[in-house]
């Protein structure tokens, strides 16, 4: 009996991957959890493994392919099970005589109803180089290129900075930032302006000389079609708001202990661990004793179940060039200060490079984004589904606060907390954003 594989699902929000390369042919022996295939998404770069032993019986879906989550992609046949052999062909007919007899014409082709619409050279094959020789495109790229209308002489003459000049996902999309652009007209000069006419006799005013009309100037309007990561995002961004009623609370924090120590031992750190520490693990390391004290923030819903999560698994946004990933930190309230700040080092490096694991964004049941990367106060975040709540961590800025009537300056964060009002209450959600100020501000960063 034959095994179907189908296109796993690497993510919460991926629906489609890219086969990158098959590592085995039709006829090949594959064994349980070899490595067969590598496949792309807009989030991660993955090895599959062969879901059972046997002969990898027929190959559907082929190197450069996009296929939805759940197709199926190749057939294996079980151990024992041979694969079905080609059919042998029939027998030519012999005439009377015992000649073989001469093949029958072969019927020609109707003609078309109607001339086939054109399709992007770019999507189907390489585009020959201005050399005439092939270059070699990814799926990625010849998949920009068929959206966006590009043929194959245009993909041809860009520029590529990848290895052995091979054309990147940013190299065409520069391309067609600039594509189309043409100078703007030098301004026209105003025309002078007449002299005054004299006053008429009787005293009257003088008529106005009537005013030359301005020029209208305007710029130009482009139409990009967003790219699969962006559609992804989109969507999943619309269904948290369509399913959540978002409520937010917003507190702030002390960090002027952390923020002197962290700059105490900076340097010490980035020799003993070779990355540099950040405020991201603090956050971190708050939130998941936070939610330890609270387990009803640590949930999901389906329906009119409240499901309880029975491990806490952070997960972290980490910005890209086009779009953002969240990776998560699997079991994260039992790290110590110094774990914390390895596993969020090795999943945003990671994250960066697009080597994360298909498991490795997925499974979250509480996110952080860090909106002070950019410099902003506070924002308010949305629900990363199906998660009930979200925390957004502001900018850390020096300001002059008033402590025991006295006035001091100190380091203060901003945090709001973005939380689902179908299963939060307010009560729940500001109790809960206390616990991460109170796990901030009496840390002890010696800990690390």
């Amino acid at each position: 009996m034959s095994v179907e594989m189908v296109m796993p699902r690497m993510g919460e929000s991926i629906t489609e991957g890219t086969i990158l390369k098959w590592l085995k042919k039709e006829g090949d022996t594959v064994e349980r959890d070899e490595i067969i295939l590598e496949i792309s998404t807009d989030k991660v770069d993955s090895e599959i493994p062969s879901p059972t032993s046997g002969v990898l019986k027929k190959i559907l879906a082929q190197e450069g392919d996009t296929v939805e989550v759940g197709n199926v992609i190749a057939e294996i046949a079980a151990e024992g099970e041979e694969p079905a052999a080609a059919a042998e062909p029939a027998p030519a007919a012999e005439e009377a005589n015992g000649k073989p007899a001469a093949p029958a014409p072969a019927p020609a082709a109707p003609a078309p109803a109607a001339a086939p619409e054109p399709v992007a050279v770019a999507a189907q094959q390489p585009a020959p180089a201005a050399d005439g020789e092939k270059r070699f495109y990814s799926p990625v790229v010849r998949k920009i290129a068929a959206e966006e209308g590009v043929s194959a002489q245009e993909l041809a003459g860009i520029p590529g900075s990848g290895a052995s000049g091979r054309v990147t996902k940013k190299d065409i999309l520069a391309w067609l930032e600039n594509r189309g652009k043409q100078p703007q007209p030098a301004a026209p000069a105003m025309p002078a302006q007449p002299a005054p006419q004299p006053a008429p006799a009787g005293g009257g005013m003088p008529a106005m000389p009537a005013q030359p009309a301005t020029p209208a100037f305007t710029g130009e309007t482009r139409v990009v079609e967003m790219d699969t990561m962006r559609k992804a995002i989109a969507e999943h961004m619309v269904r948290s708001v369509q399913t959540s009623p978002h409520v937010y609370s917003i507190s702030e924090a002390d960090m002027t202990h952390i923020v002197a120590y962290r700059e105490a031992v900076k340097d010490e750190f980035f020799r003993r661990e070779g990355f540099k520490l950040t405020y991201q693990p603090f956050f971190m390391y708050a939130v998941a004793k936070a939610l330890r004290e609270y387990p009803d923030i640590n949930v999901s819903v389906d329906g009119t179940k409240v499901i309880y999560k029975g491990n806490i698994n952070i997960g972290m946004a980490v910005a890209l060039d086009a779009g953002l990933i969240v990776p998560v930190a699997k079991n994260a309230d039992m790290l110590n200060l110094l774990g914390m700040a390895r596993m969020v080092n090795d999943l945003a490096t990671r994250a960066r490079s697009r080597k994360l694991k298909p498991d490795e964004v997925q499974d979250g049941t509480f996110t952080i984004t860090n909106l002070g990367a950019f410099g902003n106060l506070y924002g308010t975040p949305i629900i990363n589904q199906p998660q009930v709540a979200i925390l957004g961590v502001g900018a850390i800025k020096k300001r002059v606060m008033v402590i025991d009537n006295n006035i001091a300056i100190r380091d203060m964060v901003y945090l709001s907390l973005g939380y689902d009002h179908r299963i939060i209450d307010g009560a729940l959600g500001g109790r809960f954003l206390q616990a991460v100020v109170r796990n901030l501000e009496t840390m002890n960063p010696e800990q690390i």
